[in-house]
């Protein structure tokens, strides 16, 4: 015990050394026996164990023994029988390795079972029966079967004991194979007459503890005489014979002589083999010795064979000899490769030197045949290393790279070096996981698109496409459109990009006057961690469609003004009368511009140049060609469908600017009414809003400047004034006012209020010309004036003689009260006034309007101001100049002296009755220069 104890210290210290652990259990162990502490003695902790992936890798052979990765012990996996396992074989040991992953680690393992005495001794028969002569010498060998243990070392067969040992003893022989081989010796002749029958047991002891035994009886049949046995040439025979050899071949021939004749002379061969295999494998002839092969050689399983021959002859003598027979390794073998270990994904992002599998190759066969070189062929990232004797890793050799190959499906191949050499491959599938690696890649570097003008908004532009050669969410792609501005707009307003397709859209409508081109980024995105991306330059050209009618510069077409090109008469043919300038902001074919003569008081006369739009005579100009020529020209582009523009082209045949100046004020009758319409409508609904305006703040202002007038009219020292004539007139029209105006006052005594009417104006004829071009002439606008009219209000009457106040005309005291008839100037005046006081009153009011407007310089408000506010500057005439009296002929000045002869004039007159109700008309306005010429031109007409 101390022995094994030694030994298995000294082979722990020879494991350690070289990397290796090995254990010593004895055999029959019951199962989940302890068989050491695997962690201790590698120096691993239980978590390395646990997270490695422990395991215990034994290749073909079965698993007596497990792992308890939790504790970090080897158990017995289950019972093991060392006779079972081993044979014959010592010592008998179990070998596996322990392989942990994460990295990736192996130790060999060594187990050796000790043998125990579980086995004793046994023959092969329970009785063996020899003849043996009577004749037979002291010293006669006769051949025992032996006993087999199959126990090992101490424990196996150690001794034979014969019983009774009258006649025979027993001889051992030790063998070269460690074997004793047992003869009976007849050491006391035999008595055939005493004895016929002899029994004997021979006993088989083992040397173990407790020890055990088998036995075997012999049976003696004493004979007559046979005193020479056979004899064998020689005691050991050898031969040869290839794995591979067919059944029937011959190993080899024995043979032996007998010195006796007859039937005592004749031997019989025969295999004496018991518990192996020999006799499955081997047969001998019995007459002529030669042996031959039955059964099927495996070297790999055994490589040579003892055959145990027996010589008998017919006495019953019997000689042996031993036959060596040698099996001759065959390649026929092909390696195993066996994966202990691997991966089946691995990350394109790995390092080089990464292991990936881990192998062990094997080959049963011996010397070259078992020698054995694995290989890659493919040219592959991945290269195979030899870690240790029969163990391989594969590992990768360089940067992998899932876009140039996303699997690998590598073929290991192992080849034996005997001939012909046998190989082996096995094919690992490896998959390469992606990584996000690889940015969207546009098909182009840049895109040009194009779109015709006034689409519609959302129309489907242009489809960017972007590919990502990394897969699933590394290679989803969006398209984002980049933030920049066109023209200070975001250009979001122009496009939009749909993220999944990247289909380009019109936001808006694009109009190719205002944008003929514009570019943006586009920016595709991938779906990795992070994400990465590119960008691409988009360019959109806008299409131009005709939409735009041409647009003509020259001649201009205004409605204040008329534009007549003159023709002289003395004009040639060709004569250019002026040309049709028309542009179109279109752009190509839908800009080219064609000139047409639409219409035209004499088409004969005038021609249009197509191309350049120069009006032109076609004939000789003659007297009978209409003075007034009216054109209308068509301006058409090369669009489709075509669009046009029309213009209207007054020429004047005449020599001299006063005959045209004759015909330019009718010249313009011709044109259409609806031409201004618009223009007009909009002007007359301003006109309309800012008199309505006007009237609302010259109401109010009126209403307050009345109330003040009255507070100053109340504390004034002035007289006390009965009446104010009720018209003043400018009658020549030599005021401030450019018109001429008619005006009632009505004043009462003591009165706060002040009333004020005015009659419309005369309105005045103006001829306006335009001196910027002598070939243009502005339109005249008449009216028809009251001047012109014989019956006109304006126009002074003689003196009615009727001429009398009306009931509402007569003023009364202030604060007189009266009825209702009163108040609307219906009723009796409460004191009629004598004419003297009348031509008192307009004496009074012609010194009041003196003073009043003394101090009032041109252009100022004056009487205006005072009795009127509804009147501006330009409305109030001049009272300095005239005062006219209705009903007379006489007329108020500020004039001392022409007031004075006025009132002489006056008191001359007769003055009409008190009850005249005739309103008096004022008197006629002088004519101006102006009316006079106008007049005379009508008549002239």
């Amino acid at each position: 015990m101390r022995r094994q104890v030694q030994l298995i210290i000294l082979l722990l210290a020879l494991c350690n050394a070289f990397g290796q652990v090995s254990y010593s259990v004895p055999e029959e162990l019951a199962k989940g026996s302890l068989v050491g502490n695997i962690a201790q003695d590698l120096g691993l902790d239980d978590k390395r164990l646990r997270l490695g992936n422990a395991r215990v890798y034994s290749g073909d052979s079965r698993e007596y023994i497990e792992l308890n990765t939790e504790r970090g012990v080897l158990l017995i996996r289950e019972r093991i029988d060392r006779e079972a396992l081993c044979g014959d074989t010592t010592p008998c040991a179990v070998h596996f390795q322990i392989v942990l992953e994460n990295p990736m680690e192996f130790y060999s393992v060594t187990v050796e079972i000790t043998d125990i005495n579980d086995n004793a001794p046994t023959f092969e028969k329970s009785e063996i029966k020899f003849v043996i002569s009577e004749s037979a010498v002291v010293g006669a060998k006769f051949d025992l079967e032996r006993a087999v243990d199959l126990d090992v070392g101490t424990n196996t067969l150690q001794s034979y004991v014969l019983k009774p040992s009258d006649n025979f003893i027993l001889k051992l022989h030790n063998q070269a194979d460690s074997t004793k081989n047992v003869e009976m010796v007849l050491q006391k002749p035999l008595d055939r007459e005493k004895n016929e029958f002899i029994s004997l047991v021979v006993t088989a002891v083992d040397g173990g503890e407790p020890q055990m035994s088998g036995t075997m009886q012999i049976l003696i049949t004493v004979l007559d005489a046979n005193d020479n046995p056979p004899v064998f040439t020689q005691q050991i025979y050898k031969g040869t014979v290839a794995e591979n050899a067919t059944k029937g071949a011959t190993v080899t021939s024995v043979s032996a002589s007998d010195a006796d004749h007859g039937l005592n002379g004749k031997i019989k061969y025969s295999i004496t083999n018991t518990l192996d295999d020999v006799r499955n494998m081997f047969e001998i002839n019995e007459e002529n010795g030669e042996i031959r092969l039955i059964g099927r050689l495996d070297y790999e399983k055994k490589r040579h064979f003892q055959i145990n021959v027996r010589a008998r002859d017919n006495g019953g003598l019997t000689d042996s000899c031993k036959v060596i027979v040698d099996v001759v390794d065959v390649n026929d073998n092909e390696p195993t490769i066996k994966i202990m270990s691997k991966s089946t994904i691995i990350s394109e992002s790995a390092n080089p030197n990464t292991v990936v599998t881990m192998i062990n190759i094997q080959d049963p066969d011996s010397g070259e045949n078992g020698k054995v070189r694995c290989f890659i062929s493919d040219i592959i990232p991945f290269v195979l290393k030899s870690t240790s004797n029969n163990f391989y890793t594969l590992v990768t050799d360089s940067d992998l790279d899932r876009e140039r190959a996303s699997e690998y499906n590598i073929t290991v191949t192992c080849s034996d070096e005997g001939v012909p050499s046998l190989s082996s491959s096995v094919t690992l599938t490896l998959i390469i996981s992606d990584v996000n690696d690889n940015p969207p890649v546009f098909e182009k570097t840049s895109y040009e698109a194009y779109i015709v003008e006034n689409n519609t908004p959302g129309l489907s532009v242009f489809t960017v496409k972007a590919t990502d050669a990394d897969w699933n969410q590394n290679a989803r792609v969006s398209y984002i459109l980049e933030d920049s501005s066109i023209n200070g707009v975001s250009v979001s307003s122009y496009v939009s990009v749909s993220a999944d397709s990247g289909v380009i859209h019109a936001v808006r409508s694009f109009d190719y006057e205002q944008i003929k081109d514009f570019q943006f980024c586009v920016k595709a995105q991938d779906g990795g961690s992070p994400p990465l991306s590119s960008n691409v330059t988009v360019k959109i050209m806008v299409k131009d469609q005709n939409d735009n009618p041409p647009q003509v510069l020259y001649p201009v077409q205004t409605g204040g003004s008329l534009v007549a090109e003159m023709v002289p008469r003395s004009a040639d043919v060709g004569y250019l009368v002026t040309k049709v300038v028309a542009v179109d902001v279109d752009y190509g074919q839908n800009a080219w511009l064609s000139y047409k003569l639409q219409k035209a008081t004499d088409r004969a006369l005038f021609e249009v140049g197509l191309q350049n739009g120069e009006i032109r005579t076609t004939r000789q100009v003659t007297d009978k060609d209409a003075v007034k020529q009216r054109l209308t020209v068509i301006v058409e582009d090369n669009g489709q469908p075509s669009r046009s523009a029309t213009v209207i082209v007054n020429v004047a045949v005449a020599d001299s600017f006063p005959e045209v100046l004759s015909e330019f004020t009718d010249f313009s009758n011709d044109k259409e009414y609806n031409d201004n319409l618009t223009f007009y409508l909009v002007l007359a609904l301003a006109v309309v809003s800012f008199l309505f305006i006007t009237c609302l703040v010259v109401i109010i202002s009126v209403k307050i400047y009345r109330w003040r007038q009255s507070r100053i009219l109340y504390h004034s020292s002035l007289p006390v004034i009965p009446y104010y004539p009720p018209r003043y007139s400018d009658t020549l029209g030599t005021g401030t006012l450019p018109h001429v105006y008619n005006y009632e006052v009505c004043r009462t005594t003591d009165s706060r209020k002040s009333d004020c009417k005015f009659g419309r104006a005369g309105s005045q004829n103006v001829l306006i010309m335009d001196p910027s071009s002598a070939g243009t002439m502005q339109r005249i606008q008449s009216e028809k004036s009251i001047l012109d009219e014989p019956d006109s209000p304006l126009e002074q009457k003689p003196p009615n003689n009727d001429w009398r106040f009306t009931q509402g005309q007569r003023p009364g005291p202030s604060g007189a009260t009266g009825g209702p008839e009163v108040a609307m100037g219906t009723g009796p005046w409460p004191q009629p006034p004598t004419e003297a006081e009348q031509l008192q009153a307009l004496m009074a009011a012609a010194n009041e309007v003196s003073e009043a407007t003394a101090t009032l310089g041109p252009g100022t408000m004056g009487l205006s101001t005072r009795y009127s506010p509804q009147f501006t500057l330009q409305h109030v005439p001049d009272y300095r100049q005239n005062v006219y009296i209705p009903g007379s002929t006489a007329t108020l000045t500020s004039n001392p002296q022409q007031q004075q002869a006025t009132a002489q004039q006056a008191t001359q007159q007769a003055l009409p009755p008190p009850q005249a109700s005739a309103q008096p008309e004022p008197p006629k306005a002088a004519q101006t220069p102006a009316s006079k010429k106008k007049s005379t031109k009508k008549e002239k007409k």
